[in-house]
């Protein structure tokens, strides 16, 4: 399936210079939804995953759908405040500045594998926050995986020690 058709470029979103892209035309296509589920499971197929963790806020769109296809848990990543039990913090610099992510202290055993999932990789500062999260709790990264990855950021950089697969790249 051509995917690309389904992203629309939003210029100067967030701010001025940048080019956003939205993928709410892939989100409400029944079938593009469905067959980017199928191929973001696919990507990840050859292992065992126990929990999916998915970014706040759009990697919980398709973490959950893919956590259930894997029959494996999900686990919500979120920015600072917003989850009620113990947690542990991981801050990190992002394109506009700096932020904090967090997580339940019991959201991964030791030993788990992991799939990391976001919509866009781009400078690699959340992703590589969020793996280190797992890694403080004793879980193991074996995958981050992307709806797109914007190579011309060099987000993978950040993230050298992981393997790391994208929808679509730019």
């Amino acid at each position: 399936m051509d995917f690309e058709r389904y992203i629309r470029d939003i210029q100067d979103f967030p701010q001025p210079g940048v080019v956003f892209k939205d993928i709410t035309p892939l989100l409400k296509d029944p079938q593009a939804l469905a067959k980017a589920c199928e191929t973001l499971c696919d990507m990840v197929k050859d292992y065992a995953i126990d929990k999916v963790v998915g970014v706040d806020s759009r990697g919980f769109i398709f973490a959950p759908l893919i956590a259930s296809k894997l029959n494996a848990g999900f686990v919500p990543v979120r920015k600072k405040g917003k989850l009620p039990y113990k947690i542990i913090s991981e801050s990190y610099s992002l394109e506009y500045g700096e932020d904090t992510l967090e997580i339940h202290t019991d959201a991964i055993q030791k030993g788990e594998k992991v799939l990391v999932h976001d919509d866009v990789l781009a400078t690699g500062g959340t992703a590589n926050a969020v793996c280190k999260l797992v890694e403080k709790l004793g879980g193991e990264v074996v995958q981050c995986n992307f709806l797109i990855q914007l190579g011309f950021l060099n987000g993978a950089a950040k993230l050298k020690n992981y393997e790391i697969k994208a929808l679509l790249n730019y």
